[in-house]
């Protein structure tokens, strides 16, 4: 399955590495870092690499932790509440690390080096100036708010992708209107239109 970046934030598009995160919908979920190849695969997929990168379990193993630990605390944020503290320890810890480094190359184009340590240093960072600014009540440019977005999660079942709506009034419902909003157009459609049930 292809990774898709719809969230509007790298922290949040490595959170939607875990898709259909529902308890009682454990059937549904997909994880898309089953390996480190897969984790070296989303580097490059995420712009923050040019080159895959040397990638092993103990890195793997780093990587979902973060992911994790920027879920719940995305979600305590969505829902009014303080991120744990051992989640904003987790997320602190490396985001002083280096990040990738972009390099012009002889043909104009733009390089980027480093390693999976650099990876999930940018994915820290932007967790930290994610959860610095997320709040359920920001308004959009020209009304006083930062103009970055409500942090919201998807309505679409039995997608929990969180995402930034970045859209005028901040009515977005979905993460992805071709993805996640078409099905529920098309379920809303279905509902209205279904004929009677049969009559007991």
């Amino acid at each position: 399955m292809e990774f898709t970046f719809i969230s509007g934030d790298l922290a949040l598009d490595l959170a939607g590495t875990v898709q259909h995160r529902r308890e009682d919908r454990r059937e549904d979920r997909r994880e898309l870092l089953a390996s480190p190849a897969d984790l070296a695969r989303w580097s490059v997929a995420a712009g923050l690499l040019t080159d895959p990168p040397p990638a092993g379990p103990d890195d793997l193993a780093a990587a979902l932790a973060l992911r994790e630990a920027i879920y719940r605390a995305a979600t305590a944020v969505l829902h009014g509440e303080d991120p744990a503290g051992a989640d904003r320890d987790l997320i602190n810890r490396r985001a002083a690390a280096a990040r990738p480094v972009p390099r012009l190359t002889a043909g104009g184009t733009v390089h980027r080096d480093g390693g999976t340590t650099a990876v999930l240093a940018a994915a820290e960072r932007a967790a930290v100036d994610l959860l610095a600014t997320a709040d359920t009540t920001v308004t959009g440019p020209g009304d006083g708010g930062s103009g970055r977005g409500v942090l919201k999660e998807c309505q679409a079942d039995p997608c929990t992708r969180l995402y930034l709506d970045t859209s005028r009034r901040r009515t977005r419902r979905w993460c992805d209107m071709r993805e996640c909003g078409n099905r529920a157009k098309a379920a809303a459609f279905r509902a209205r239109h279904a004929g009677p049930g049969p009559h007991t």
